[in-house]
């Protein structure tokens, strides 16, 4: 939607293929109750319409639908939903995109074709599920976080979370909150840092900050900060990187853990700290050291994929094998022949923001050559 309201805004119509069939779909069915934006709504907003004044600094779920639905209203834009697009290839001898999308509603088919062509499919089109041994003879509940609504079914009940980022913190917060039992799994070492940093957002401050500092002096103050405001999380289980939290977000777009209360419940015993595990049993799981323990259910909280190339020909100059761009943000939204990345960088609503401005831009730029 931002791209097509920047390009708007330049005279220039756009057609949006919209594979579900209403607006913020992801955000309707595929996300928890209780999450919150986790970074100050002021580097949430899309281009040309900020958040309503009343909205608090961390949008909730309910928030955010209602922005962008005013968003397309607003700008009078009106997708075409349930158009999943099943190839889109670049011909030389019209010079246009060639995109042939099927309709979920009636199973027909229609091509589009185009000079230019936006990928804005998102950065979590597919959920991933480790393979897991055992798995498949565990009795009890198997889940991903996208179908985790809220914590009232696991009442009373021991829930492995795997995973280690916001969305597994954030879940396990949410459990306990329900009166169950859960336990994060860490896989991997992971930055934790509190929300707010003097009572403003750690997002704003560290974007101030790095206006003044080198990231890696900016990574050691949050570090210290963190440290005397949640504790030292490797001696809870869960060790930090040697990279610094924003070093780290800038090379790899891996995300920081923004603390929202879970740190203190880890402190407090009502949420366990587990290792990897190397299998699954009938009951629960055995740990990698060699520790078996019964669960009721497990929920995955191991992120998505892009699912880009599935259908995209002609793309591997801008997308790599993993269906994102190759550039990090923010030289990632630009290909050849007229295509562009939107939201794909790992840069967030901000990244995006920003990526629907260039493209726009460049597009414009393109059609008045």
């Amino acid at each position: 939607m931002a791209v097509a309201v920047c390009l708007a805004n330049l005279g220039i119509a756009s057609v949006i293929l919209e594979r579900e069939r209403c607006l913020a779909s992801l955000w309707k069915y595929r996300m928890y109750d209780q999450i919150h934006l986790h970074i100050d709504k002021k580097f949430c907003e899309l281009p040309f319409m900020p958040f309503p004044d009343e909205y608090p600094m961390f949008v909730s779920k309910d928030q955010f639908i209602d922005y962008l639905e005013e968003y397309a209203k607003r700008f009078n834009i009106h997708p075409r939903f349930c158009q999943s697009v099943e190839s889109a290839s670049f011909s030389e001898e019209t010079g246009k995109w060639h995109i042939l999308a099927r309709c979920s509603s009636d199973n027909s088919q229609k091509e589009y074709l185009g000079r230019f062509l936006v990928v804005a499919t998102g950065e979590n089109s597919e959920k991933i599920v480790p393979d897991v041994s055992g798995l498949e003879g565990f009795a009890g509940t198997v889940i991903h976080s996208t179908d985790y609504k809220n914590g009232k079914e696991f009442e009373g009940k021991k829930v492995l979370v795997v995973g280690c980022g916001n969305s597994a913190m954030e879940i396990a917060l949410d459990l306990v909150n329900n009166n169950a039992r859960p336990s994060v799994v860490v896989r991997s070492t992971s930055h934790v840092l509190p929300r707010k940093v003097f009572g403003r957002s750690t997002f704003s401050v560290a974007m101030l900050l790095l206006k003044l500092l080198p990231v890696r002096m900016v990574d050691n103050l949050l570090v210290m900060y963190s440290n005397l405001t949640l504790g030292n999380t490797n001696s809870l289980g869960i060790p930090r990187p040697v990279q610094g939290p924003f070093e780290m977000k800038f090379k790899t777009g891996k995300t920081p853990v923004l603390d929202d209360g879970t740190m203190a419940k880890i402190r407090e015993g009502k949420i366990k700290v587990a290792p990897n595990f190397r299998r699954a049993t009938a009951t629960g799981v055995e740990f990698e050291d060699n520790r078996e323990e019964d669960f009721e259910a497990i929920i995955f909280a191991t992120g998505y994929r892009s699912a880009v190339l599935r259908w995209l020909e002609n793309g591997g100059e801008l997308f790599s094998d993993d269906g994102f761009p190759r550039k990090p943000s923010p030289d990632n939204w630009k290909g050849r022949d007229g295509l562009y990345a939107a939201g794909l960088g790992r840069a967030g609503l901000l990244g995006s923001s920003m990526d629907a401005r260039l493209i726009a831009q460049d597009i414009f730029q393109a059609v008045n050559i």
